[in-house]
């Protein structure tokens, strides 16, 4: 009887670390990002469609991966980087990294995208500088995003990325 007793408080141990360890927040997810984004007041078309994988870490920082860089179209054109990162917090995305927004012919870095009143349908885009505001409507499902070709020098040389700009 007296052998039991070890093996019992091990037992039981070892099932209440595994209970704790299930219900800590994993680091790399398996469930669907735009579901994430919903449970944290984002609309789940923030990020595109073709998402390979992406990280939450304990801290909030958001690790999405791409297989390839890509552009998509909603009311302006995104660019997304092969890895896009961020602090996700309740109706946010700050201090983002890999996103950029075509503005009047030109490429300027998203740096947050704040929701703060889901009653106001609006969403707010900060490019540095200046700030748009687009309806929520617009991110309702998550969009299809392409690779992004550019004919440099009409040459119809296809390139990746941004290409060289004058």
């Amino acid at each position: 009887m007296a052998s039991s007793k070890p093996f019992s408080l091990l037992l039981s141990l070892s099932l209440l670390l595994l209970l704790t360890l299930s219900l800590r927040p994993s680091l790399t997810l398996s469930s669907n990002i735009h579901d994430l984004l919903q449970s944290r007041g984002l609309p789940p078309g923030l990020l595109p469609k073709q998402i390979k994988s992406y990280t939450l870490s304990e801290s909030g920082l958001l690790e999405v991966y791409l297989d390839e860089p890509c552009v998509a179209e909603i009311e302006n054109r995104l660019y997304f980087e092969t890895v896009v990162r961020a602090n996700l917090s309740y109706g946010g995305l700050t201090g983002v990294d890999g996103l950029s927004q075509e503005e009047l012919f030109l490429w300027l870095p998203v740096k947050d995208i704040i929701v703060d009143d889901p009653r106001s349908g609006l969403i707010l885009f900060d490019i540095g500088l200046a700030r748009k505001q687009f309806s929520l409507s617009l991110f309702e499902d998550p969009p299809d995003c392409k690779p992004r070709v550019v004919l440099v020098n009409n040459m119809r040389k296809p390139m990746m990325g941004f290409g060289a700009q004058r």
